[in-house]
């Protein structure tokens, strides 16, 4: 059910699962790949000083079967994010993306993030370095249309061309303004109104550049509408996460145009088996792959079921996969 890992082009991004801290995990990631062989899936962000100077190479862990995968990069001093790409390239990443748009105070103490849309000369410096280390692997940025009192209209454009001539050829944005004081992280993704015109307008006026459009996407059908009007991917967050069986067993064949590798989400949850067992053997414990398998039968009879015998058996002694066949019983 999981494909063999495959030669990478940016085509596989004309759908992704956006990196989200604490979610987008290589358990997650395994997961998601059982439900599609096509889209592009992304780490959660990894800062660079943890790598380069914290030698938690760990963090880079993932499965070979989780091919097209990309990890994501957070940063700003180039020397630096040069060296931890060159680490992420040696791993076998199929990209390494600069992360330009979290809104959260950590990633602002570190003067990365958002806050980095201040400073575009210095994220062009830092993909430049990364690009040198990167020998062929695609380098990305995902940003934000702007921050805190900066137009959209005329920064985004600035910004992008900076970036480009830098040699960024691929950027996700995520149609929202970052408030960088005033909003949580969580406020920062729900409150500032979306401006999809805005990044329409942006591909027509960088047509060289490969753009994907993040923030708000719930459907595939909504997916579809952006790919419709012109942008060439698609970034879902959340939705992938919450219902990814809704969003991910139909990407290939609705996104992409080839066979769904799955249909039924009870078949996602035995395919799991040998990887939760291997897990478990590591000395892993079940909740930290059942945690991002709750929604996995999201708007279906006895979905909260399913959730409940998850949530409070996985952390139990002992917990292993017939945990997952109680609770497939309790599905109608």
């Amino acid at each position: 059910m999981i494909s063999e890992a495959k030669s990478y082009t940016c085509g596989f991004s004309r759908l992704s699962v956006a990196p989200m801290m604490d979610w987008t995990d290589r358990h997650c990631r395994y997961l998601h790949r059982l439900m599609s062989r096509e889209a592009l899936l992304y780490t959660e962000m990894v800062t660079a000083p943890a790598l380069v100077r914290g030698g938690a190479v760990h963090l880079l862990d993932f499965a070979p079967e989780e091919h097209p995968v990309a990890v994501q990069l957070g940063g700003s001093d180039p020397a630096e994010l040069a060296e931890a790409t060159r680490i992420c390239v040696a791993r076998g990443y199929d990209e390494v993306n600069l992360n330009v748009g979290c809104p959260s105070d950590r990633v602002q103490s570190g003067t990365f993030g958002a806050v980095l849309m201040k400073s575009p000369e210095l994220v062009a410096d830092c993909v430049r370095a990364m690009i040198e280390a990167a020998g062929g692997t695609e380098v990305t940025v995902k940003c934000r249309i702007g921050v805190d009192d900066q137009e959209p209209e005329a920064v985004l454009p600035a910004f992008l061309d900076t970036i480009r001539a830098a040699g960024v050829r691929r950027v996700a944005i995520h149609a929202r303004k970052a408030w960088l004081k005033g909003l949580s992280p969580k406020e920062n993704r729900e409150v500032p109104p979306l401006d999809y015109p805005l990044v329409y307008r942006m591909k027509a006026e960088f047509p060289d550049l490969h753009l994907s459009v993040n923030g708000g996407i719930g459907s595939l059908d909504e997916a579809r509408a952006h790919l419709a009007a012109g942008m060439d991917g698609v970034m879902v967050g959340r939705a992938a996460y919450h219902k990814p069986a809704e969003i991910l067993m139909r990407t290939d064949s609705e996104i992409f145009g080839v066979p769904d590798p799955v249909s039924d989400p009870r078949a996602v949850v035995l395919a799991m088996e040998p990887y939760i067992a291997a897990h478990l053997a590591s000395g892993g414990k079940l909740a930290q792959i059942t945690q991002h398998m709750l929604g996995l039968f999201a708007g279906q009879p006895g979905a909260r079921h399913w959730k409940r015998v998850l949530s409070e058996g996985a952390h139990r002694p002992g917990a292993d996969f017939r945990l997952l066949e109680e609770a497939l019983r309790v599905l109608a």
